[in-house]
């Protein structure tokens, strides 16, 4: 009996429905992903702890990555989707390793983010995130279930930044081999940094995006520094041709991000939140000693509002705080923080080509 449903686009609603789509994963006990070729290694990062216990007793749990050098996770022959990957490595190395997802043969990658930045941890320093597509769990556990299709080919890599290498990686990809719809677009994400951000400069989140698709959302690692409330910027979405003013304009920075009145909760102190679609689960204080500047992370998800774009699309935010005031009067004043930033989208491909990704003495958190 021929069963319709292609197993994709997964809820609760769904979850009762028989599809003839097959399940597979890649790990380090499982290269490939092949049926039935799970567990098979007699060596790897386990054998000596497993050399009692002997073939299928976690003899290769986790790779090492060596210095200046790329590994491929997954090369993967579809037509099919990617529906869920974990990683974890030590914290030192989110801003070292550089995550790249390659669709239907391409030779630009539709995804390139310093794997923290992916996972929305952008400062090396581990914390919860408990939102619908990506969670971060206890400790350092990064998980992501963004649904990405492709229909002939995909291929994830990532790179090792520094000239040491990097032991101790452990990945999980799980991904389904099913027919995939028309209208089903490709997952993309991009990374970009200024710091410090220049004197009345906006920051652009993403830019020279063009085709047709829609923009989910938005991680970024935000640190301050200066003194006082740093979130007044708007944030604007410029679509399908508009030039100077945008189709639409939020009203501040903690408002877009799903908080308010400067995230201040108790009185006098910042109040971490992480919940399905928008959070700030990450400040990271001053200690009076090493860390001297208030560090912030938020994402945003448009999962249950995308914006929508059929030409071109443009996003920036601005850095706006406030001046001491004179004469009893406030007045903005347009910060030069360090800002990061990883856009999320969907789009039919072909895509733009991303701007070059910086080296790693400037992605490096300092």
């Amino acid at each position: 009996m021929a069963y319709p449903y292609n197993g994709l686009g997964l809820n609760l609603g769904t979850l009762s429905r028989v599809s003839p789509a097959q399940t597979r994963s890649i790990s380090a006990e499982n290269f490939t992903g092949e049926k039935g070729k799970g567990g098979m290694a007699t060596e790897g990062a386990g054998q000596d702890a497993a050399r009692e216990l002997g073939v299928g007793w976690k003899v290769s749990p986790c790779i090492t990555v060596a210095g200046h050098s790329s590994v491929t996770l997954a090369d993967i022959t579809g037509p099919g989707a990617i529906q869920q990957m974990w990683f974890t490595v030590h914290p030192k190395y989110w801003r070292a390793l550089v995550l790249r997802i390659y669709w239907d043969g391409e030779e630009m990658p539709s995804v390139e983010v310093p794997l923290g930045d992916f996972f929305c941890m952008g400062w090396g320093e581990r914390a919860d995130v408990r939102s619908l597509p990506v969670a971060v769990n206890p400790a350092g556990g990064f998980n992501c279930y963004w649904e990405m299709p492709f229909r002939g080919h995909a291929k994830i890599t990532v790179e090792n930044l520094i000239p040491d290498a990097i032991q101790g990686f452990f990945y999980q990809i799980n991904y389904t081999l099913t027919e995939v719809e028309d209208d089903r677009a490709y997952f993309h994400a991009q990374f970009r940094r200024q710091n410090p951000l220049p004197y009345k400069q906006v920051y652009t989140i993403l830019d020279g995006v063009v085709g047709y698709g829609h923009y989910v959302g938005v991680y970024m690692a935000w640190g301050a520094n200066n003194n006082l409330w740093w979130g007044e910027g708007e944030i604007k979405f410029y679509i399908d041709g508009d030039t100077d003013f945008p189709t639409i304009c939020g009203t501040g920075t903690e408002d877009y991000f799903g908080g308010a009145w400067g995230f201040e909760q108790p009185p006098g102190r910042y109040g971490e939140f992480t919940s399905p679609f928008s959070g700030m689960p990450q400040v990271i204080r001053p200690d009076g000693l090493n860390k001297a500047n208030t560090r912030f992370g938020l994402y945003r998800w448009h999962i249950m509002d995308p914006v929508r774009f059929q030409q071109d699309l443009r996003v920036t935010i601005q850095a706006l705080g406030w001046r001491m005031p004179l004469e009893g009067k406030g007045r903005y004043l347009a910060l030069q923080d360090d800002i990061a930033s990883t856009a999320f989208w969907y789009q039919l491909e072909p895509h733009a080509p991303f701007p070059t990704l910086p080296t790693f003495e400037y992605l490096e958190v300092i």
